[in-house]
């Protein structure tokens, strides 16, 4: 599988970012989710996946940049920035 960069909206190369892979899925790279309640929140989760938390913001401008239409309006901003740990 081979991955094309396609966004973050951190500085200087750090997570989270998301990927486009040539398969037509999306990766992405952030810091796991560890608060328990939210872990426990979770439904159906297989040995080898994890939670990784990415803020809207990101899903959005990434949405308008491969959609073909460019429309993105699916997930609003909410103004704050939540943190992967809770």
């Amino acid at each position: 599988m081979r991955m094309k960069f396609l966004g973050s909206t951190s500085e200087a190369g750090a997570c989270p970012t998301l990927y486009e892979t040539d398969r037509g899925t999306i990766v992405v790279q952030g810091l796991a989710v560890t608060d328990a309640e939210a872990l426990a929140d979770l439904r159906d989760v297989l040995d080898g996946e994890a939670a990784v938390e990415v803020p809207r913001e990101l899903i959005t401008e990434i949405a308008r940049r491969v959609l073909p239409d460019g429309s993105a309006t699916a997930f609003p901003t909410s103004g704050t920035t939540p943190t992967a740990t809770g």
